[in-house]
C-alpha cells in the first residue's frame, strides 16, 4: 500500500516510473502514477509537472477510480505550471528541394502542427478548389476532360460544402483512371453510393439527386504549392511520406497527431481535472472508405434507412437519415458522476474535445476550447450537467457542421455564461431533452461558412410543460454571419420553450416563429432585437408573442444592464 506525500503522487516528463513518486522523484507517465492511486485509500491527488507528457495510448479511467484528482502542479497559484496531455508525435525530417519531407512509417493522421515563433499552429492540408477540366458526375464518380496528375490518387478527399446549406461532407477518391481523352475518378465505396442515397432535395424549383462537384479537393504531393500546407501520402504501406512546404525562412519543428483519444472515463465518480491542456490527437474515420458523410451538427450519415422530409408541400423537400452517427471526441467521459474540468484548455484536436454521455452531475467550468476539427463540448443523455464560463472559438475546422456546445437527450443541463465567437456554424445547440437552460450566454461571429442556423439554435420538444420544458434566458447573440440564418433560433418542432430577456444584433433574421413542423407551447417574452424576427407580423398558434422590442437604433444602449451580465465570468483574453 503506497503512503507517499499524504497521498500526492507526482509526474514529471523527466522522471522515472520505478521511481516512488514523489516531488524528488516522480513518476514519467500518468499511467504509472494512476495504478498507483488505485493502490491508495482516501482522496488520491496527481501533480503534473512542467512539460508534454506524451500518451503511447489512451489513459483509462474506470469505476474504480473514484476521488481522484489530476491537475497541474501549482494549480491556482502564481506557480501553477504549464502541463500538456498530448498525443502527438515530433517528427524528424529533411527539407529537399524546398519541401520539408519524412518518412512517418504507418502514422496516420489528418492533422499537422508547426511550431513558429515557440507556438505550435496549425498547418492546412493542401488542396485546389475545383476538380480540374470540364466535369460531371457519373455513377462511380466524375469524368473530365483534363488530365490529373496525381501522385498518390487513393489519398485524395473530395469535400461538398453546402451540398445541404448546414451541411459539409467529405468523401476519398479510389483510383484514377484515363481512356487516353478523359480521366476517370472513381470514389471510394460505400461512402459515394451512400451519398447518393442521403443528399437529395428539391428547393425553390432547385432539385437536386446525389452531391454535385466537390467545392475542394485535398491531400495530394501535386497539390503542395503554397506555404504552410502539407499532404500524407500512404501509397506505401508502413512507408507513410509526411510533405511540408515551409514558410520562407522557416525551420520546421513539427508535431504530428497519432493518437484518437486522449482520456476515456467510464463509470468514474467525483473525478476532477484541473488546470491540464488536451492536445494532439486525431480522427481518422474521414479518411477511410465509409468517409464522413455530415447530415446537421455532429451528426453524420453511417447508413440505414433514408426518409424524405416534406418542408413545403407540393414545393420542398429533403432526404433525411433515420438514424445518425456522433462524431466522437477525443476526452470522453461515458457515464459515473461527479466528473469534473476546470481551467483546462483543449487544443490542436481532430475531432471533437470533449464528449460527455450519460451520468449525472458532471461540470465543465473555465475551460478554454481553440483549434478544434469539431465541437468543443457534446452532451448526449445524463442529468444535471453544467457547461459554465467556457471560452470556445476556432473550432469546426475540418468539419464546418459542427456547434461550439452541442446537446441532445439531456435532461436539466445548464449551459451558462459561456462565450462562443468564431465559429463556422451554430454557437450552441440544444436537440430534443428535458429542462434545458441556455443562461446567459454570448456568441459572437457564429455562421462564418455554412448557412441554416444561429448563435442559438433549439429544436424538437423539451419537455412537457412549461415547468420542466427548456429556458432560454439572457443570451447575447451578435453578428451571425452567412445570409440565410437566424440569430436565436427555435426551429423544428420545438415545443415547451421560454425564450425571455435575450439580445439579438447582427444577423440575417434575428428569429423565426414560423418552422416545419411548427412549434408549439413556445414564448417569446421581453427580448431586445434590431430586426423584427421572421413570422412576427403573423404569429403561428403554437407561439405567445409579447413585450418584445425591436430597436434599429440605441439597442446597446437599452440592453446594456442585460450584456453586461452575458458571457464569461472570468475574462480571457
Amino acid at each position: 500500500m503506497y503512503a507517499i506525500n499524504n497521498e500526492i503522487l507526482y509526474v514529471s516528463p523527466h522522471g522515472d516510473d520505478d521511481a516512488p513518486g514523489t516531488l524528488e522523484r516522480p513518476f514519467a507517465t500518468l499511467g504509472r502514477a494512476v495504478g498507483a492511486a488505485r493502490e491508495l485509500t482516501g482522496d488520491v491527488v496527481i501533480c503534473l509537472r512542467a512539460g508534454t507528457h506524451t500518451l503511447a495510448a489512451p489513459l483509462e479511467l474506470t469505476e474504480d477510480d473514484a476521488r481522484l484528482t489530476v491537475q497541474a502542479h501549482g494549480y491556482g497559484t502564481a506557480e501553477q505550471e504549464q502541463a500538456v496531455i498530448s498525443g502527438g508525435r515530433e517528427i524528424t525530417g529533411q527539407v529537399a528541394g524546398g519541401v520539408w519531407t519524412a518518412d512517418v512509417g504507418d502514422l496516420d493522421t489528418r492533422q499537422l502542427y508547426v511550431e513558429t515563433g515557440g507556438v505550435l499552429r496549425r498547418a492546412e492540408r493542401a488542396g485546389i478548389d475545383a476538380l480540374p477540366g470540364d466535369a460531371t458526375r457519373t455513377v462511380t464518380g466524375y469524368v473530365t476532360d483534363s488530365p490529373l496528375d496525381w501522385h498518390s490518387p487513393a489519398d485524395v478527399e473530395f469535400v461538398y460544402r453546402g451540398v445541404y446549406p448546414w451541411t459539409e461532407a467529405r468523401i476519398g477518391v479510389a483510383e484514377v483512371t484515363s481512356d487516353g481523352e478523359r480521366t476517370h475518378v472513381t470514389m471510394a465505396q460505400p461512402a459515394f453510393a451512400r451519398a447518393v442515397e442521403l443528399y437529395n432535395f428539391t428547393w425553390e424549383e432547385h432539385t437536386q439527386e446525389g452531391p454535385a462537384l466537390p467545392t475542394r479537393i485535398e491531400n495530394d504531393a501535386a497539390f503542395l504549392t503554397e506555404p504552410g500546407t502539407f499532404v500524407l501520402d500512404r501509397s506505401r504501406p508502413g512507408h507513410h511520406v509526411l510533405r511540408y512546404l515551409p514558410r520562407p525562412g522557416e525551420r520546421p519543428r513539427i508535431v504530428a497527431p497519432a493518437l484518437e483519444t486522449l482520456l476515456r472515463v467510464t463509470g468514474s465518480r467525483d473525478v476532477t481535472f484541473r488546470g491540464l491542456t488536451f492536445a494532439d490527437a486525431t480522427w481518422l474515420r474521414p479518411s477511410g472508405p465509409e468517409g464522413f458523410l455530415h447530415y446537421h451538427g455532429n451528426g453524420h450519415y453511417d447508413g440505414g434507412p433514408v426518409e424524405k422530409v416534406v418542408l413545403v408541400e407540393g414545393q420542398a423537400w429533403v432526404t433525411v437519415p433515420s438514424r445518425s452517427a456522433t462524431i466522437p471526441a477525443c476526452v470522453t467521459v461515458d457515464g459515473g458522476a461527479d466528473v469534473r474540468f476546470e481551467r483546462c484548455r483543449f487544443t490542436r484536436l481532430g475531432a471533437t474535445a470533449l464528449g460527455l454521455t450519460g451520468g449525472e452531475r458532471h461540470v465543465v467550468r473555465g475551460c478554454d476550447f481553440d483549434t478544434l476539427s469539431a465541437s468543443a463540448v457534446n452532451v448526449t443523455g445524463g442529468h444535471d450537467t453544467l457547461i459554465e464560463d467556457n471560452l470556445v472559438q476556432h473550432i469546426g475546422l475540418d468539419h464546418s457542421g459542427s456547434p461550439g456546445i452541442a446537446l441532445l437527450g439531456t435532461e436539466r443541463c445548464t449551459v451558462a455564461h459561456n462565450h462562443v465567437r468564431e465559429v463556422p456554424h451554430c454557437g450552441i445547440v440544444a436537440g430534443p431533452g428535458r429542462g434545458t437552460r441556455l443562461l446567459r450566454n454570448l456568441t459572437t461571429g457564429t455562421m462564418s461558412v455554412l448557412a441554416d442556423g444561429g448563435g442559438l439554435y433549439l429544436s424538437g420538444p423539451q419537455g412537457s410543460s412549461h415547468d420542466d420544458g427548456a429556458q432560454i434566458r439572457g443570451n447575447v447573440v451578435k453578428d451571425t454571419r452567412t445570409p440565410y440564418n437566424f440569430g436565436l433560433y427555435t426551429d423544428y418542432g420545438a415545443a415547451w420553450v421560454t425564450v425571455e430577456e435575450n439580445v439579438v444584433t447582427g444577423a440575417d433574421s434575428t428569429a423565426v416563429l414560423q418552422v416545419s413542423p411548427p412549434l408549439e407551447n413556445v414564448v417569446y417574452r421581453g427580448n431586445f432585437w434590431d430586426a423584427d424576427p421572421a413570422g412576427s407580423d403573423a404569429v403561428p398558434a403554437g407561439v405567445t408573442y409579447e413585450g418584445n422590442t425591436t430597436l434599429a437604433e440605441g439597442l446597446d444602449a437599452a440592453t446594456a444592464e442585460i450584456q453586461a451580465r452575458a458571457g464569461l465570468l472570468r475574462p480571457r483574453g
